[in-house]
């Protein structure tokens, strides 16, 4: 296999397309966001990327079938508006990876008439949280104030670190191709899926997009998070009681 391989499933002719990129990352927020939209749309394959960047290894599906790890490009339409949908179950593990399998994403937006790219994904807290905030960050002022005005933060020095990954370097490397782009994450603890974080960054896309989609599932999933959670937070609990006083001990037995 070469370095890069892009095996193309389904020809379509998009224009001025927005891409929305969503890969395994903090509290899996794009990813998650992402196969949302897959679910509910019409979305269809159009194309899959294999690398050497990838892990080395298989998934297998509910049949048993087994197929080598890649990327996959969907076509769909929100609100008559051309979308390319990226999603996969791997990054790359390697920097030189990061670089090369981005600008192989770029050389298919280049193909596919991209003009616009969403990059989601999260930023971790370290603690749970009640709120959402969604943070951004984008390569031209238009879009800073575009998303500023629907609630997104865009805050100094923040992530702190910078965005690591591909949607960091969808960010670095759309300049050379006049392609604008924008980051949005949620926030989210950093320590489990998160499809309360993933929504929280689809209502911004919602917006700046003007669709509308459906949220029952995510709401299905966060219900069950928040019985884990809630688990969780029960055995902590119990893990920092107070040891039993002499005096308590009087009464056990």
């Amino acid at each position: 296999m070469d370095e890069i391989t892009v095996e193309t499933v389904t020809d379509v002719d998009l224009t001025d397309t927005v891409l929305i990129e969503g890969l395994p990352g903090v509290g899996n927020v794009g990813k998650l966001a992402v196969n949302h939209l897959l679910d509910e749309t019409d979305a269809e394959l159009v194309c899959r990327v294999y690398s050497e960047h990838f892990p080395p290894q298989v998934s297998v599906d509910d049949d048993g079938i087994a197929s080598l790890t890649a990327m996959e490009f969907y076509a769909t339409t929100l609100d008559d508006q051309d979308v390319l949908l990226l999603t996969g179950d791997h990054q790359a593990q390697s920097n030189h990876g990061h670089y090369r399998i981005t600008n192989a994403i770029l050389d298919i937006a280049d193909d596919y008439d991209v003009s616009t790219i969403y990059a989601l994904g999260g930023v971790p807290t370290g603690e749970l949280i009640e709120e959402y905030d969604v943070l951004g960050a984008a390569t031209v002022d238009t879009m800073v104030e575009e998303l500023s005005e629907y609630g997104v933060e865009f805050r100094d020095n923040e992530p702190t670190g910078g965005i690591v990954g591909v949607s960091g370097l969808l960010l670095g490397l759309s300049e050379n191709r006049s392609i604008n782009a924008a980051c949005l994450m949620g926030e989210t603890s950093g320590y489990m899926v998160d499809p309360k974080s993933a929504r929280a960054v689809l209502e911004i896309l919602q917006d700046a997009l003007s669709f509308d989609v459906d949220y029952s599932e995510l709401e299905d999933r966060a219900e069950k998070m928040e019985e884990v959670v809630s688990r969780i937070q029960e055995m902590e609990s119990q893990q920092s009681a107070p040891a039993p006083t002499e005096d308590d001990l009087r009464y056990i037995g």
